[in-house]
């Protein structure tokens, strides 16, 4: 991850002199500028803990050094809460190392990848941290997912193997694929079940019967490594593979929780799919880091005598109100998208004192956080906290996202109460890694030439606006992409999917508003073939059938033109 030559701990990254000048320029601030305080806390507080992860990322530590100082120091402790199920640090990496050794008995080695279809259980953790000490690269396939977008996330990753998870809808999702999976020559394990089907191997007897010791042979992993691939919506096809090597994972996966005081005694429920970063790398991974115990549930479940909630709000809120609904423990609830309007339902229904939005991407190069409960931000953006995280919002085009360029040919920024375009430095204090395959996915993220020439800032495709506090508010998704049910939703991959139903001649995907929902809602705007007509039920058969749930459009309009932007 970092450059050859570069110490991570004199980049913005680290403290040494950015950390020393940011202190020294408080005191100017604090005149100058009435939230220094505020905002110096912030920033001590990030700089403390990314110079922890950085040291450790330069002393050759990985995810899988984290886990095993864990369990050196608290083997008995519970890690994984699930249902009425609990699994120790120690037993969790006793399962890990038998899939380990069965991975490495079936000839598998560094460098290789195999796709895990596993919805959230502790077989999920366990078979991810064995892969993991193999040098064995994870595809974390969308459990959502169907059809040829499933079989795109599976080949695009290269992968040899995949790992089906137990569920009836994953066991059908994959045997609609077999005919092009055994093409691809991929071997497939079934979780839960001692008799797969044709086709498939059994996974459950075959790993139990591995010894639970570490390997006998040496596998070299250096922070660098590729521990997996998380999936984005591709805003021009089918999902991307975004590329998540140990660093990434390690200080991505740490500094944005641990800056909301979350400690080895808390218990984290996280209702989040671990196919996603949010829910992988902030909640295992930080769990890891500080030897807590992690709660996986359903987001219908009861939250009981858990501390923090790492969850999507607009999840939990839609549940039907219960005399219990604040019979529990928990101090925070940590996540993103959680509507201004619901927040402080949110927090009165159920009795939280913390509120801990956050916004981040899975291939960005920019992470904010809001530790001040300040409704709806997403985090601080005050001269003083910039110096420290240099990102910026730019002038833009609303609609498209595309750069707003003055005179002499560079962007601006926007001023207080404008919305813009959020976009982050490509630089090695803040690097921007990009996805798998080809070079034009990553480069097309890239904005060149911002502010001077030779620069390059990670576009991500949101618009922020900052009030006169320096707090910044996330305001929309721009382009060809928009987010619902806290998935981000591709509309030209949503369109090829429609496109292709019976007597459709032109479609048009695109997202909109509806009240009291977050994000926007699928509208599908079709021109059917002439003197055919619509097959509505057929129509609904095939959606279901080829998108997941929450691409599914909500709307449908006939029409006989589509307006194109050219």
């Amino acid at each position: 991850m970092w450059p050859e030559g570069v110490n991570p701990k004199t980049v913005l990254y680290g403290t040494g002199a950015v950390g020393g000048a940011v202190a020294a320029a408080a005191g100017i601030y604090s005149y100058m500028y009435p939230y220094a305080f505020r905002d110096r806390h912030q920033v001590r507080l990030e700089l403390a803990i990314i110079e922890k992860f950085t040291n450790i990322i330069m002393s050759g530590g990985t995810v899988l050094s984290q886990f095993a100082e864990a369990v050196r120091r608290h083997p008995d402790k519970p890690f994984l809460l699930f249902g009425t199920e609990a699994h120790t640090y120690g037993e969790v990496d006793a399962m890990a190392n038998r899939v380990a050794n069965f991975f490495h008995g079936m000839g598998f080695q560094k460098g290789d990848t195999v796709a895990l279809l596993i919805y959230n259980e502790p077989a999920f953790i366990w078979t991810f941290l064995g892969l993991a000490r193999v040098g064995v690269k994870m595809a974390l396939l969308n459990t959502n997912l169907r059809g040829q977008a499933l079989m795109h996330c599976f080949r695009v990753a290269g992968a040899t193997g995949l790992i089906v998870g137990q569920g009836q809808p994953l066991l059908d999702a994959t045997l609609e694929l077999m005919p092009e999976l055994q093409a691809e020559g991929a071997t497939i394990w079934l979780q839960g079940s001692a008799h797969p089907p044709a086709g498939l191997s059994a996974w459950d007897g075959p790993v139990q019967r591995e010894s639970d010791q570490p390997l006998q042979v040496q596998v070299t992993i250096t922070p660098a490594d590729t521990l997996c691939y998380i999936y984005t919506s591709g805003t021009t096809g089918l999902p991307k593979a975004a590329i998540i090597p140990h660093t990434k994972f390690i200080i991505g996966g740490n500094s944005l929780l641990l800056i909301q005081g979350f400690t080895s005694e808390d218990v984290l429920y996280v209702t989040l799919p671990l196919y996603h970063s949010s829910g992988l790398m902030l909640g295992i991974g930080t769990t890891i880091s500080k030897g807590g115990k992690g709660g996986q549930s359903n987001a219908g479940s009861r939250w009981y005598k858990l501390a923090l909630n790492l969850t999507f709000g607009g999840v939990t809120i839609s549940l039907p109100q219960r005399p219990d609904d604040k019979d529990h423990k928990v101090r925070l609830a940590f996540g993103n998208g959680l509507r201004p309007d619901i927040w402080k339902q949110f927090q009165d229904r159920f009795g939280i004192p913390r509120i801990g939005e956050f916004y981040a991407m899975t291939e960005g190069n920019v992470g904010l956080t809001n530790i001040s409960n300040k409704v709806g931000a997403v985090g601080v953006y005050s001269p003083m906290y910039r110096k420290y995280r240099p990102s910026s919002v730019i002038e833009c085009d609303i609609d498209t996202g595309e750069p707003i360029r003055g005179k002499d040919g560079w962007c601006k920024e926007v001023k207080i109460g404008q919305p813009g375009l959020l976009v982050g430095p490509t630089d090695p204090a803040t690097p921007y890694i990009g996805y798998l395959g080809k070079p034009e996915l990553t480069q097309r993220k890239i904005l060149r030439d911002v502010f001077q020439e030779g620069d390059a800032y990670f576009s991500t495709g949101d618009l922020m606006v900052v009030d006169k506090e320096y707090f910044i508010y996330f305001v929309d998704r721009v382009g060809d992409t928009f987010r619902w049910k806290g998935e981000n939703v591709a509309t030209t991959e949503v369109a090829q999917v429609l496109s292709k139903m019976e007597g459709v001649q032109e479609v048009n995907v695109y997202g909109v508003k509806v009240p009291g929902q977050d994000g926007r809602a699928g509208m599908a705007s079709i021109i059917p073939l002439p003197g055919q007509q619509p097959d509505f039920r057929r129509w609904y058969r095939y959606i279901t059938e080829k998108l997941p749930t929450y691409a599914q459009p909500l709307f449908l309009r006939l029409t006989q033109e589509i307006q194109l932007l050219v």
